[in-house]
């Protein structure tokens, strides 16, 4: 419950709600269309997101990050990374200098940190699952992006009773490999 008041209560900081879904509503929409509705209430794109969660991962090991290493640990030019970077900027959640270094502001770091936490337990989940190895890095990357909070939160709460009793995850095991 801990993980959720905090996720919480960073998610309130970076998402602007407009009233657009309402959850009790029993209307229907497409897969697009839940996309669009949720695009409406972002401040922050899946792709700000995933810089975020690279500038925090790589802010663990170093103070800081530079433009060109950011945009080859993402794969993508540096005149993108550098588009990207001065928007994070603009938000206030990152200081950016041209040519320069890039360092977290305090609630980028606080968002970062949400971001690697989100990505961790969706990886931990598909590991649990006995998901294949080489295919979990993209399996998470498509999927983080797309999961509410709280099933992020129920999938940590899943994994925390697994590894909590062990059995029963011999139990599922076993079951997998007769299914």
């Amino acid at each position: 419950m801990k993980y959720m008041s905090r996720m919480l209560r960073i998610y309130l900081k970076i998402i602007r709600y407009k009233g657009v879904i309402d959850i009790n509503s029993k209307e229907f929409y497409t897969v697009r269309g839940y996309h669009l509705l949720e695009q409406n209430k972002r401040l922050i794109t899946p792709a700000m997101e995933d810089y975020l969660e690279m500038i925090y991962r790589c802010g663990l090991q170093e103070e800081y990050i530079r433009i060109n290493q950011l945009a080859q640990l993402l794969n993508v030019r540096a005149s993108s990374a550098s588009k990207m970077v001065q928007k994070l900027g603009n938000l206030g959640l990152m200081k950016y200098e041209k040519y320069g270094v890039l360092v977290l502001s305090e609630e980028g770091k606080e968002i970062g940190k949400f971001l690697l936490e989100r990505h961790n337990i969706i990886e931990r989940f598909l590991r649990l699952l006995g998901c294949s190895e080489d295919n979990i890095l993209k399996q998470t990357e498509l999927i983080e992006h797309n999961l509410h909070n709280e099933t992020i939160h129920r999938l940590e709460m899943l994994i925390s009773y697994f590894t909590n009793n062990p059995d029963v995850l011999e139990q599922f095991e076993y079951f997998v490999k007769k299914y």
